[in-house]
C-alpha cells in the first residue's frame, strides 16, 4: 500500500484528493496537514469524509514526518510550494506539486509570469511536467512532478496534437475559457461570494492571466487567452478558435493520438460541462467554419479532477507502476 501525505489538505484540491483516494485500492492517506486547521478533525471541516477518515485530524506541517510517506501531494500557493517541495525531495520522498512552481521548462518564464524568484532552480530543471498523455515515460521515472493547471490541461490537450501535426496556424489561436467558482480555491473573497456570482458572468485576467504562458510553453501555440467565471461550482469549458491549414482528415489524424487514452475522448458532438464533471476525463469536439477557414474546438474537464487532484493521482499511478485508471472515475455525474 502506497503511503500518501497531503500538505495543504484543507483546500478544495486537498479535499478532492482525500475523496478520490478513499476509493483507491493501492494507496492510503496517512498524513494530512493544514497550518490553519492543525489539530482539528478532518470530518469537522468536511463531514462527507467522516465515513473513511473517522477521527483523523489535520497535522501541522511537519516535513520530517511527511517525508516518511512514499509520496506527498503539495497543495500550496505558488512561491511557498517550491521551497517546501524541495526540502521533501532532499529528505528522499517523491513529490507531486499542484502549484505552478515546477511546471515550467523555462524558469525565467516562470519568474517573469509570477513575479517571483524561484527558490529551487536546481530542482526546477529536473521536474517533469505531469501531463501523462504526453510525458508518461518521464513521469514513470520522476521523483518530482509539476501538476498542470486546470485551464492549461483543457487547452493543451485540445491544442498540442493540432500544433504538433501542423494542422493549424499556431499564431491564430484564441481561447475563450469558462470555469466554475471552485477554480478560485477555498478562500474568503467577495468576488466569489454567492451574491456576487449568482446570476452573473464575467471575464477576468484579460491579457494578463498567468496560465497564458504555461499554455503557450506546453502547446507550442501563441494564444490570446480570456478566462471567464461561471456561476457554477465546478467544470471548465474552453472554446478554441484557430485557422485551419490542413484538412478535417488531418484533424482526425492528429487527434488519433488519443485513441488508446483512457481519459481523453474526442467525440462527434461538442461536449458540455456536464459531460466531464465528476470524471477524470477530457472531452474534445470540433467544428469547421467554412466561410472563415477556422477550426473551432471545444474542450471540457472537471477543474478539480482532471484539472487538479485526479490528474495528480493519475501521475502517482504512473510513478508507482500502477494501472493508470486506479481509483479514478471514468464516468461523470451528468446530473
Amino acid at each position: 500500500m502506497i503511503k500518501v501525505g497531503i500538505i495543504g489538505a484543507n483546500g478544495y484540491t486537498g479535499f478532492e484528493l482525500m475523496r478520490l483516494l478513499a476509493a483507491h485500492g493501492r494507496a492510503e492517506v496517512v498524513f494530512a496537514s493544514s497550518r490553519s486547521l492543525a489539530g482539528q478533525k478532518i470530518s469537522d471541516a468536511y463531514p462527507t469524509l467522516a465515513g473513511k477518515y473517522g477521527d483523523m485530524v489535520y497535522d501541522d506541517v511537519d516535513l520530517e514526518r511527511a517525508a516518511k510517506c512514499d509520496v506527498i501531494f503539495a497543495c500550496l500557493p505558488h512561491g511557498e510550494s517550491a521551497e517546501i517541495c524541495g526540502k521533501l525531495i532532499d529528505l528522499g520522498t517523491k513529490v507531486i506539486d499542484l502549484s505552478a512552481d515546477y511546471r515550467y521548462d523555462d524558469v525565467s518564464l516562470y519568474e517573469k509570469t509570477y513575479k517571483i524568484t524561484h527558490a529551487r532552480k536546481d530542482l526546477a530543471s529536473e521536474a517533469v511536467y505531469g501531463l501523462p498523455e504526453f510525458n508518461r515515460d518521464k513521469i514513470a521515472n520522476a521523483r518530482l512532478i509539476g501538476n498542470p493547471g486546470c485551464y492549461v490541461t483543457a487547452s493543451v490537450l485540445a491544442l498540442k496534437p493540432l500544433v504538433g501535426g501542423g494542422v493549424i496556424d499556431p499564431r491564430t489561436v484564441i481561447i475563450d475559457a469558462k470555469s466554475g467558482v471552485s477554480g478560485a480555491g477555498r478562500k474568503a473573497d467577495i468576488s466569489y461570494n454567492a451574491n456576487e456570482v449568482e446570476g452573473n458572468f464575467k471575464a477576468y485576467g484579460v491579457t494578463t492571466h498567468r496560465h497564458t504562458s504555461e499554455i503557450e510553453e506546453k502547446s507550442g501555440a501563441v494564444v490570446t487567452f480570456t478566462p471567464h467565471l461561471l456561476p457554477i461550482k465546478r467544470g471548465i469549458l474552453a472554446t478554441i478558435y484557430c485557422d485551419l491549414v490542413g484538412t478535417l482528415d488531418d484533424v482526425k489524424k492528429a487527434y488519433s493520438v488519443y485513441d488508446s487514452e483512457p481519459f481523453v475522448h474526442v467525440i462527434g458532438t461538442l461536449p458540455e460541462i456536464k459531460t466531464a464533471v465528476g470524471s477524470n476525463c477530457c472531452y474534445i469536439g470540433y467544428k469547421y467554419e467554412e466561410k472563415t477557414g477556422r477550426l473551432i474546438v471545444v474542450s471540457c474537464i472537471d477543474n478539480l479532477i482532471k484539472g487538479a487532484s485526479g490528474q495528480a493521482i493519475q501521475n502517482m499511478n504512473v510513478m508507482f507502476g500502477l494501472p493508470e485508471t486506479e481509483g479514478l472515475p471514468l464516468v461523470g455525474f451528468h446530473l
